[in-house]
Formats: structure tokens, sequence, C-alpha cells
């Protein structure tokens, strides 16, 4: 029997997060059922509701998505009083998420010692470019920094030219997943033991994490990979070849089985014994006059027909989507895999859904990011129970 509320339901978390890395780890505990309090700064509150080239009546499309499923109640934390409402929101709370620079917290009296006092169940989620240690750890680092410095910035793009941005703030989210991971982790831990702890997610190595073999590569065989484009060398065939219609379709056919299979496809099935393709190395060595024949071959078919044959095949192929493919595309309507909220402003807001996909405690996305400070009465006087005139006089004060 499913169950709506999700894994993570009656984990409360408090994100003070801004920006992407921090906030995005928010967004996918709150997908899978956690209630995620977003403490924002009175008047502005989180840059990303500003976020984004292009607007729609002057609102960010960023801010619906990354503040997801999450209510955003507003205090300086700059000041006193608004760090005292924060100690009380994680006296009562399971998690804590932050991105500030390193020793923030410890100068606002709010390091993991004293929160660890404050309530010792309290898992410390800490998101920040370099880590808390190290000599990098005070420098300020965006998720650009750290895609450089943990080695995919170097591998991307083409081989003559610069290296190139990916084209998404991949580091933030890559660091804000792991984090995610480390928050699940230790409230498992906390079940054992009883007690919270620091889970320290650094962007350069959140992204050094998936740079497969590149340290050993170096250390010990003294290979330093280079930027390839679309090609992954050694691997063929695998690129992005033409068609007829003038489509570009991925053909991934470089396991020995495959690629039998996608020369019988072809109508060439003495390829997959010819000497030249027969094995994985073989078709690496002779990778560029691979690409050529089955180029050669692609160039005569129409796109759809192509990969129909493909798939008949049982050859992984498929076009470089653009947001309209996937819109249309049946098997992303079959998923549900972009769902459909109402914005009170915008009307029908179409977003990402929830991944991965759990049988029996499914996540879901509930709501879309609020206004600020939209939960502020609910938190303070419903959490805190603070009285009227205690919130008419933190208002007055720009405190909330």
């Amino acid at each position: 029997m499913t169950d709506p509320a999700g894994p993570l339901a009656g984990v409360r978390v408090v994100e003070c997060g801004t920006l992407l890395a921090g906030p995005f780890c928010g967004q996918l505990l709150g997908d899978f059922g956690a209630e995620v309090i977003k403490v924002e700064d009175p008047g502005a509150g989180d840059p990303m509701r500003q976020w984004g080239q292009v607007k729609v009546e002057g609102r960010s499309l960023h801010w619906p998505i990354i503040a997801r499923n999450k209510k955003s109640v507003t205090a300086d934390l700059r000041r006193a009083e608004g760090q005292a409402l924060l100690r009380g929101l994680l006296e009562r709370s399971d998690v804590l998420v932050e991105n500030f620079r390193p020793g923030t917290l410890e100068k606002w009296g709010l390091g993991p010692a004293e929160l660890a006092e404050l309530n010792p169940r309290l898992v410390v989620v800490r998101v920040s470019g370099y880590g808390q240690t190290g000599p990098y750890a005070p420098r300020a680092g965006f998720g650009s920094i750290g895609e450089a410095m943990g080695g995919v910035r170097y591998l991307s793009g083409e081989p003559d030219r610069p290296p190139s941005r990916i084209g998404i703030s991949l580091g933030d989210s890559l660091a804000a997943t792991f984090a995610a991971l480390g928050a699940v982790l230790a409230l498992r831990a906390r079940d054992r033991t009883g007690r919270g702890q620091v889970v320290d997610s650094a962007i350069y190595e959140a992204v050094l994490a998936l740079m497969e073999a590149v340290v050993p590569e170096w250390e010990l065989a003294g290979y330093q990979r280079q930027r390839t484009g679309s090609i992954l060398p050694g691997a063929a065939p695998s690129n992005v070849y033409p068609t007829r219609d003038g489509d570009g379709v991925l053909v991934a056919a470089n396991r020995d089985t495959v690629f039998a299979r996608l020369a019988a496809a072809m109508g060439r099935p003495e390829l997959a014994d010819d000497e030249r393709y027969a094995t994985n190395d073989a078709r690496g060595t002779h990778q560029a006059e691979l690409d050529a024949l089955v180029a050669a071959w692609t160039a005569t078919q129409d796109a759809d027909a192509l990969l129909d044959a493909l798939a008949d095949a049982g050859v992984p192929a498929g076009r470089i989507y653009q947001t309209k493919d996937m819109l249309a595309d049946p098997h992303f309507a079959a998923r549900e895999a972009v769902v459909r909220l109402f914005h009170p402003q915008l009307g029908d807001f179409p977003l990402q859904n929830v991944a991965p996909k759990l049988s029996d405690t499914p996540g879901a996305v509930r709501t879309l990011g609020p206004e600020l400070g939209a939960h502020n009465d609910e938190v303070y006087r419903g959490l805190l129970g603070l009285g009227d005139d205690e919130l008419d006089r933190l208002r007055a004060g720009g405190i909330v």
C-alpha cells in the first residue's frame, strides 16, 4: 500500500541556505516528505527569488522549483533576536541545512558544539565550496569554482577550445545531492546512537567524486585525460551522427554484442567480424574511420525511422533533447517526469517531478515556492508559541 506522506514524513528541516547549493539539498529532502522551514532575510529573501535570465511578469521561474515543498519564515540572523528565533526552531528540529561561508555559524554562537548542547539529536548539514576544514575553507566558493577545482571543467568542451561550462549549475547541485544523502545517512545513524552529527559537503569534493579513474590514471600511468568533445576516446562507436532530415542522433554501440547488432541493422554484419572492429580495443584504435562508416549510413536515414530501426535491433540511441522534446515525449508523459501545479500569478506551472521513484513511499511536489514570510504566523505562533504582541514587536523592529 502506498504511503503518500513520503519516507521523510515527521522529519523537520530548517534551511538557512541561499542560491543553489543549500536550497537544492532542502528541495530534495522536502520532495520526500520532510517539513522544510526556510529561513530568509526580511525584505529581500533568498536571491533565488530574483534569479534567472528569463522571467514571466517579473517573476523568477527558478524560485517555484528550488523552494517547492517548503515553508518560508523571515529572521534577521545578523541580530541577536533573529538568532534567538533560529535557536528556537533548531531546538525543535531534526536537521539544519546551511551554506554560509565557514565560520559564520560560529560567529553567531551557533556552531556545531553549541547546537549539540541545544539539541543533541540535531543533524547539521554544511555545504560550502571547500569544506569546513583545510587551508581553503575560509574562502568564498561558488559552484563554478568547485567544478574547475574538482576537474570536470578541464574535461568539458571541444579539444581545440578552452574549457566549457556545462550549461547548468552542476557543482552546486552535486554538493547538495551529496549533502541530502549525508543528511539521510546521519538520521539513520541517529536511530542507533541517539545523536546527531555534522555533514560536511564540499562542492569541489562532490565534483571530484564523479571523476571516475582520473586520479590513478595520472598517478600510476602518467595519463591526463583531455577534452574530447562528443566522443569518448577508446569507446566506439559512440557519437552523435547525422541523419537525412537534419537531426543528430546519439548512438552508443561500443559494447561488442551491441556493435554486432548495429552492424546487422546497417546491413553490414561482416563488420562485427572485421579484425579492425571486432573488439572494444580494436574499435577504439580505429575510432575515426568507424565513426565515418556509421555516419555514412545514418545520413541515408530519416531520424524517426533510424531510431525505430535501432530500437528494434536493441541498439541504444536517442535524440539530443531540447525542452520542447521532453514536453512532447510520450515516455516523459507516461512516467510523469514533468508535473504541473497551479501558480497564483502564473497559472499552470510545469516543472520536473521527484526522482528517484519509490514504490511504497514516493516523493511528491506538493507546493510551489512560497511568498516571502508566508509561514511566519504558522511557524512562530504554532511551533514557537509566540503571541501577537511579540510578533508585532519583531515585525516593527525588522527582525522578521
